[in-house]
């Protein structure tokens, strides 16, 4: 599963929730009839089920959804904080030069001087770009995720080579 966002909130009075997107094109969403939910506040590890799409729109600056059987605000509020995800293979591939932040991340970081940084632990947005998450033991580093620093993210082999100094 590929984790898309997560729902922060109820949205209105008919079961509509406020969804916080992890990633860019969140409205492409919308063509997937149906989403996977996963994890709350007492069974954050749950396992992913099925879920109908009803509605998904932007509305502001933000997004909210709807689902088939979740008409009211008590259904919403028990959404909260749950994941959205979907399959891989239910996902669009990925123009050359893009990646799923779920493909990176594990991804071994190497520098041009063949100096292992570390492993992605996570990646996060910034708002100007998005930023890998390289953790070595107790050291971490924030390795700006554009084409100045990240040369070469190879999925097979299971790397990322970078102009990134070790002693950054």
């Amino acid at each position: 599963m590929i984790v898309l966002g997560r729902i922060v909130a109820p949205f209105g009075v008919k079961g509509w929730v406020r969804v916080h997107p992890f990633g860019d094109d969140p409205l492409s969403w919308g063509e997937m009839p149906q989403w996977w939910l996963a994890g709350d506040a007492d069974a954050p590890e749950s396992a992913w089920q099925p879920v109908r799409l009803a509605g998904f729109k932007e509305h502001g600056a933000g997004l909210v959804a709807a689902f088939v059987g979740h008409d009211d605000r008590n259904a919403a509020e028990a959404l909260q904080g749950r994941f959205i995800g979907a399959p891989r293979e239910a996902l669009p591939k990925p123009d050359a030069d893009e990646y799923y932040w779920g493909d990176l991340i594990g991804l071994a970081v190497v520098n041009q001087a063949d100096e292992a940084l570390g492993t992605v632990e996570a990646l996060m947005s910034t708002g100007a770009h998005d930023v890998l998450q390289v953790r070595d033991g107790d050291d971490e580093r924030l390795i700006p995720f554009v084409a100045a620093y990240v040369l070469d993210v190879d999925l097979a082999a299971r790397t990322i080579r970078v102009d990134w100094q070790k002693d950054w």
